[in-house]
């Protein structure tokens, strides 16, 4: 193994220290406008007196714990059903390639170039018709489409570091397909379905285009609950601010504690 000089180590220090920064430079920006008062948060200044009237305000406006319910099923329920359909679909293409596997994969990632706008019309007079709009189950079905290409190219990627002498051991034991899948191919890829899982939930959590457009109070999550504190008189920095920082604080906070399992997961396989 070669031996770093000094120089170039402080300097991918710096280098690594100055990224890190400018990423979460947004999101301490945002919690110090949170914690300004109205004047103060029109003003870019590090100076100010700190306090949480913002977050008073935001959380006697709206029911947060119903918003942070929705976001949490339609989140988890979008992950379950997209990696449901996403484990079968990768196995086959993985293990059982035919002439239109590499095609059906790329015309499954080229759909996530469409805009959403593009497709928001007909969806939108389809769940109208049947009586989705409004509704998790609605949201759920929307989310699982979103990111179910995504889903499978992961998962693809990851079934295709499997050894296939493996399976075919567990099939001359006399292992169905299903016994295949469940007993061997998943636990041996584990850390990348976790990731995949994981990159899934975020994605979830995070959309926004769906949530405003199909629904209003019933089914909306945290993404609706931050929009409804702008305001044709105009935007609010602070309660703004505020409520994007209770909105995206569970999942940092996710995020941060499954780090080493996604970051082991994306590199699964990378190293032999």
């Amino acid at each position: 193994m070669v031996k770093q000089s000094l120089p170039k180590r402080v300097g991918i220090a710096v280098l690594g220290w100055g990224a890190a920064f400018v990423l979460f430079f947004p999101l301490l920006w945002m919690l110090l406008t949170s914690l300004k008062s109205e004047p103060e948060a029109v003003n870019p200044s590090l100076t100010f007196t700190p306090t949480l009237q913002s977050y008073g305000d935001v959380l006697a406006r709206a029911d947060y714990l119903s918003f942070a319910l929705n976001s949490v099923l339609i989140s988890v329920g979008g992950t379950v059903l997209a990696l449901a359909l996403a484990i079968p679909a990768a196995y086959v293409m993985a293990f059982h390639p035919t002439k239109r596997t590499r095609s059906t994969l790329l015309w499954m990632l080229s759909t996530k170039m469409l805009p959403s706008v593009g497709v928001l019309v007909p969806i939108y007079l389809v769940f109208r018709t049947l009586g989705l709009l409004d509704t998790r189950i609605g949201l759920i079905v929307v989310y699982t489409l979103m990111n179910l290409p995504i889903v499978v190219w992961m998962l693809f990627t990851f079934f295709k570091e499997v050894p296939h002498d493996i399976l075919e051991a567990g099939r001359m034991d006399g292992a169905r397909t299903g016994a295949e899948v469940w007993h061997l191919l998943l636990p041996l890829t584990l850390p990348g379905v976790a990731s995949t899982g994981l990159l899934s939930l975020i994605l979830c959590w995070n959309e926004a285009f769906w949530s405003l457009n199909l629904t209003s109070s019933a089914a909306a999550p945290l993404t609706a609950f931050i929009a409804s504190f702008s305001s044709p008189q105009g935007l609010f920095f602070a309660k703004l601010s505020a409520a994007s920082t209770v909105a995206v604080a569970p999942i940092l906070v996710f995020g941060w504690l499954s780090q080493r399992q996604l970051v082991r997961g994306l590199t699964f396989g990378a190293v032999k």
